[in-house]
């Protein structure tokens, strides 16, 4: 029995984990169908904040909470009045553009911090389910996983900024018609994916560390999951991670990490050959 509810508990934080690191790229993807191939990049810009502001005596929580994704939205809205906003409706620009400055973010954080790894301890210890010891922090990771989910679903469906970020990606010309200022709203929209994506990197840095190219270890993940789930950015996230996380940590605990990432992506392959939308192109299509 307690073995189940050790598998059970890891299974979750697999699905937490697809969650939260897709969240951002499902906003900004899902949403202004922008290819950010810097995700992973952003990613690791908020975990050397977290790790930064930590060693300068912030406490750990307001450094992951805090000052990761303001510091990481704040970036990524320079980025998007600097570089993306010239470039919507271009996706294969868009995706170069992104890749060249994940390539620059690379460069000048090695040439700044060192191609070394930096963290910090992982708080909250562990938690003792009969014989077995299962880490706090995985129970935490799954928290986050469902007040994001459940934030970004509140306010998209029952705020006005919600209402407006929504109707001016479906119909941009009627949006600015009626007076919304289209552009403020791209803006805000990168800028709070990019925040997401920010808070993620801080859950990052105490669990992996956080080095210049860590990003290249989460990209995918974070690409398969949001492509996997389709244009439904908060069911296709859900729905992905579910499938996706239940499959990869089923066959890691029958066969190792190895094969657990292989099934993943075999189970990604799969799926977008039998559902070429995803998930929501076929199912929940009128989901957000």
């Amino acid at each position: 029995m307690d073995y189940t509810v050790i598998v059970i508990l890891e299974i979750l934080r697999a699905i937490s984990w697809l969650v939260i690191l897709a969240a951002g790229l499902a906003i900004i993807f899902g949403m202004m169908k922008v290819i950010n191939f810097a995700h992973g990049e952003f990613l690791m810009l908020g975990g050397y904040i977290t790790i930064m502001s930590h060693n300068a005596g912030v406490p750990l929580w307001i450094s992951i909470a805090v000052l990761a994704p303001l510091t990481v939205g704040l970036f990524g809205i320079l980025v998007e009045r600097l570089v993306i906003r010239h470039l919507y409706g271009r996706i294969i620009d868009s995706l170069l553009a992104t890749w060249g400055l994940s390539l620059l973010m690379i460069g000048g954080v090695t040439m700044v911090f060192g191609n070394t790894v930096q963290g910090v301890s992982t708080p909250l210890g562990s938690i003792a389910i009969g014989a077995y010891q299962v880490p706090g922090y995985n129970l935490l990771l799954i928290v986050v996983a469902a007040l994001l989910m459940a934030a970004i679903w509140a306010l998209l469906r029952y705020t006005s900024a919600g209402l407006i970020a929504r109707a001016t990606m479906q119909n941009p010309d009627m949006a600015e018609t009626l007076g919304v200022r289209t552009s403020w709203v791209y803006m805000a929209t990168f800028g709070l994916g990019s925040a997401v994506t920010g808070l993620a990197g801080g859950l990052l840095a105490p669990l992996t560390g956080v080095a210049p190219s860590m990003g290249v270890n989460f990209v995918a993940q974070s690409f398969i999951t949001v492509i996997t789930g389709g244009a439904s950015m908060i069911a296709g996230t859900l729905s992905a991670g579910t499938l996706l996380g239940t499959i990869s940590q089923g066959v890691t605990f029958a066969t190792g990490p190895v094969w657990g990432d292989a099934a993943l992506l075999l189970a990604a392959l799969v799926l977008l050959r039998v559902l070429p939308q995803g998930i929501t192109g076929r199912i929940f299509r009128k989901s957000l």
